[in-house]
């Protein structure tokens, strides 16, 4: 055998990679003289074990040849497949009933049927090699089941030719879809085959057509198998859809559309906002639902209104220990259970009547300390939640919150200049701060537009804090920092101010940079519209000298923190992390197989973001939502994240560059990260280049193994055609800027997909789950004022002076509108138990099948975990003033893990709250 071997350059009986395989070969020798008996001996040898007739074997041998014919008859052999289905943990009536009727006709054929489909080609039918249909067998039997999880098998039948498995098509005969898991195929010799699926499959009653999933096996689209070609493309085709039709909440279908459902013109004229995104008002797009038009606009979509669901793609949709979380927090209970007799209750310019009452909130509970507790039981139309509120009413309060981390190891910290500082560098906003390039500030607004905007702020005003030093030297010398609201707001105060209780001005503060590395606010400049020429809009108040000085002080400080509020979730949190990643995710999931590397690379990336989206255009941005309700510029708030839309530069998003352009960081190859930071000790910096180079090697690391070239990205169709999209259809009104990266090189691909994992995970991070640690106390980042500062010519001066602390409080938001606003930065703030945090992902083992890649994601989970041991470290570091010493809290934001709950700190993986 071994000679025929050596002749022949083959073996007579070549063994298949898979099991019970034995394929037939058909050739011819010339004359060769071996034993016969050993022949048939090896021949034994090979047949024993295998499950199958005898394979007629013919060998007829002469002096002159030998012939050894095999007839071709494929063996027909078993895989298992293994199905991780999730169950509910709570299910409702009709989930319940209809469980125990697929059970019941699982039996009679109405079941889950599987069938398998070969990497390779059927060389008869040039169609994707398929196995026999197998329904699963142990359905109905473990219907009944209350574990998480169940495990549910088939056996496949497939033949020795069948090849590697790539692909699984799933038909739902039940009348209720299921949350598969993984599914498992053990039986081929080349061990078992993985399918990551984390997906509902539907019935056949509302989606006729089989599921496919791919394996874990990442394949760039001119590597993909011949047999999973047509797969790959009929998937990607089915997931952009057509463009037409209202879309079902059962549907899979990625669209884009503009936002013109924020408004609700059937309800009057109070309610209609303006489109955003096209050319009149430039937006990111989002994603499209397809509903009606409104009756009285047809420009405007029709609104969908809680507790009816929003569409979004059903894979999209919170998984149910999410979605119990979210539902159950106080935005729920608060908002929808409790506020409408809350209103009826008490009056809406209710104020507090000192901090003692803002205390309360904290230890006894709103409506205890009103007095309003039992008025307010009779009006609940629920009896259970009547029974559910008494209880907790007798525990200390209907409403009572968690007492914020700002009030934690200091109560009096939000009143100190040293911590109205610290928090531009280690609070919530960390990202507003710039340094001072120009005295006086420059206005960009178009003068002819807006008039001549020339600061008021002079020398004098700062020159005694700055240790002797001239202005110009302190900018010299890094020493002068800003944040500067003045373009973003000024063109909005007319129509602000002329709402009902809302008063705002358009601020900068200058910060001085000490020699023991922390901030203080020197000056803050008041702007508002010009009345008229000559007139005086702009005033600058200085740290106090004397009593009236200090209450002027603070509520200039309030004002400033109310502008911030207002940029923070306006432009840094909502455009730049939420409404600015929409496009890559709708383009990642039209264009990119489940198969490609980038997809599953960017997948756990990209979870919940488009549900949570969702969720504030229903209830959160919308028209007489949330952010209008408790922010100042009410029902302009969205134009102003519009505005701030113009100024959005993909380019600039990364931690590295945003620092630059805010003057806060300036390259220098010795320094780590090759950055050196203006101010040392800036946590949300600090900490943040730390995660931002772990996720730059993590992925560098991932693009070199499938791009070993740069040619190999330009010729990725599906890679280019999801960038592509992301610029001309997800942000296309600024896709004919100049700025947006190219995409041609392996450094190209790196940058922008480090950008995209920054922005969901780490950013997102920083400005999100602080919300309600440092704004759960209104005090401290008021997200709405009431009341300019008055003059001495103003009528109220008087009542001022009187009870400055009476008019600071009536300044700040009423408690109906500040209760509101705690309740939503609670929920906002809040961890979920299903949270996965950077560094981990759903089957972290088997999410690719490249082990090399497999193997560097858990050097990159390692890094991440030392990560957070030096942020630890740093934490305890008493040089670091701005996160240790007394009173001062450390920074925890960008710590990685967290428990669920509101913690101020965990990296979740994706924008998923």
């Amino acid at each position: 055998m071994a000679l025929v071997k050596e002749i022949t350059g083959c073996s007579i009986v070549e063994k298949s990679s898979f099991l019970g395989h034995q394929s037939r070969v058909q050739f011819s020798v010339n004359p060769v003289r071996f034993p016969l008996d050993k022949t048939r001996s090896r021949s034994s040898r090979l047949k024993k074990g295998v499950r199958t007739t005898s394979p007629a074997v013919v060998a007829a041998i002469s002096e002159d040849l030998v012939k050894i014919v095999r007839i071709e008859k494929p063996v027909t052999f078993k895989v298992r497949a293994v199905l991780t289905v999730r169950n509910k943990n709570k299910e409702d009536f009709n989930e319940t009933v209809l469980r125990k009727i697929d059970a019941f006709t699982d039996q009679i054929g109405r079941n889950v049927v599987l069938e398998l489909y070969s990497n390779d080609i059927d060389p008869k039918t040039r169609a994707p090699k398929k196995s026999k249909e197998a329904a699963i067998k142990d359905w109905s039997k473990k219907s009944n089941l209350k574990t998480e999880r169940v495990n549910y098998t088939a056996d496949i039948l497939v033949d020795s030719e069948f090849g590697i498995p790539g692909a699984i098509a799933i038909t739902n005969k039940h009348q209720s879809e299921f949350f598969l898991e993984t599914i498992t195929i053990e039986g081929f010799a080349c061990g078992p085959v993985h399918f990551p699926c984390n997906s509902w499959v539907q019935s056949t009653k509302d989606h006729p057509k089989p599921r496919i999933f791919f394996s874990n096996q990442p394949y760039l689209p001119n590597e993909t198998p011949l047999g999973l070609k047509s797969l790959r493309d009929k998937e990607l085709k089915d997931l952009r859809g057509d463009g037409d039709g209202i879309r079902k909440l059962s549907d899979r279908i990625y669209d884009y559309d503009v936002y013109n459902d924020l408004g609700n013109p059937d309800r009057g004229n109070d309610y209609i906002r303006p489109s955003l995104g096209g050319d009149k008002i430039p937006y990111p797009r989002r994603c499209r639902t397809g509903r009606v038009p409104s009756d009285t606009d047809i420009k405007a979509e029709s609104r969908v209104e809680k507790p009816l669901p929003m569409y979004v793609p059903r894979d999209e949709q919170f998984e149910e220990s999410k979605a119990n979380a979210f539902s159950t927090g106080r935005l729920k209970a608060v908002l929808h259970n409790l506020l409408p007799s809350i209103v009826a209750s008490i009056s809406k310019k209710h104020d507090f009547k000192g901090f003692s009452q803002i205390d309360s909130l904290y230890s006894e509970g709103v409506l205890l300390k009103l007095g309003l507790q039992d008025d307010l039981l009779k009006k609940l139309p629920l009896p259970n939640l009547v029974t559910r509120l008494q209880e907790s009413s007798q525990g200390g309060g209907l409403l009572k919150y968690d007492t914020p981390k700002i009030l934690s190891k200091d109560r009096f910290a939000w009143l100190r200049d040293d911590e109205f500082a610290r928090q531009t560098l280690a609070g919530v906003n960390p990202v507003s701060i710039e340094k001072l390039q120009a005295f006086p500030p420059v206005c960009r607004l178009d003068p002819d537009k807006y008039g001549p905007q020339q600061s008021v702020l002079r020398e004098e005003h700062i020159a005694g804090h700055l240790d002797g030093m001239t202005v110009q030297q302190a900018i010299e010398e890094n020493k002068l920092f800003i944040i500067d609201y003045h373009d973003i707001y000024l063109p909005f105060l007319d129509r602000i101010n002329a709402l009902d209780g809302r008063k705002a001005y358009a601020t900068r503060t200058i910060f001085y940079l000490n020699s023991s590395g922390t901030l203080m606010p020197i000056a803050i400049e008041l702007s508002l519209p010009q009345a008229l020429p000559g007139s005086e809009s702009k005033q600058v108040v200085t740290p106090p000298v004397d009593a009236t000085g200090n209450w002027m002080w603070q509520l200039a400080k309030a004002h400033v923190c109310s502008n911030d509020a207002g940029v923070h979730q306006l432009v840094h949190h909502w455009l730049r992390t939420h409404a600015a990643m929409e496009p890559f995710i709708l383009a990642a999931h039209r264009q990119l197989s489940a198969m490609h590397p980038v997809y599953k690379l960017l997948d756990p990336h990209m979870r919940y973001t488009l549900e949570i989206n969702a969720l504030a255009r229903q209830n959160l941005i919308n028209a007489d939502g949330v952010i209008e309700s408790c922010f100042t510029p009410g029902r302009y708030c969205m134009e102003i994240s519009a505005a701030a839309y113009k100024n959005w530069r993909f380019d600039l998003e990364g931690l590295p560059e945003d620092l630059i352009r805010r003057g806060m960081a300036v390259r220098d190859s010795s320094k780590p990260h090759g950055l050196k930071l203006l101010i040392e000790d800036y946590p949300y910096a600090s900490d943040g280049l730390l995660i931002w180079e772990a996720i730059e090697n993590w992925v560098r690391t991932y693009v070199n193994r499938y791009y070993p070239d740069s040619a190999q990205i330009c010729n990725d169709r599906e890679l280019q055609a999801w960038y592509a999209e992301s610029i001309n259809v997800g942000h296309a009104d600024l896709r004919h800027e100049n700025w947006w990266p190219t995409l041609a090189t392996t450094d190209d691909l790196t940058s922008i997909l480090t950008t995209i994992i920054w922005l969901a995970s780490a950013q997102h991070a920083a400005l999100n789950f602080g919300q309600y640690p440092y704004g759960g106390y209104v005090p401290n980042r008021p997200p709405l004022m009431r009341r300019l500062i008055p003059d001495e010519n103003d009528p109220e001066y008087k009542s001022f002076l009187d009870d400055p602390q009476r008019y600071f409080l009536s300044a700040l938001p009423s408690l109906l509108q500040s209760t509101k606003y705690m309740a939503v930065v609670d929920t906002l703030s809040t961890h979920s138990p299903d949270e996965e945090y950077i560094g981990e992902r759903q089957q972290r083992s088997t999410w690719s099948g490249d082990a090399e890649i497999v193997e560097a994601f858990y050097g990159f989970t390692a890094e991440i975990q030392r990560i957070e041991k030096e942020i630890e470290r740093r934490n305890s570091d008493t040089c670091l003033k701005n996160r240790c010493g007394a009173g001062v809290l450390p920074y925890e934001l960008l710590v990685p893990s967290s428990e669920p709950g509101v913690t101020c700190r965990g990296v979740p993986n994706s924008v998923s709250i």
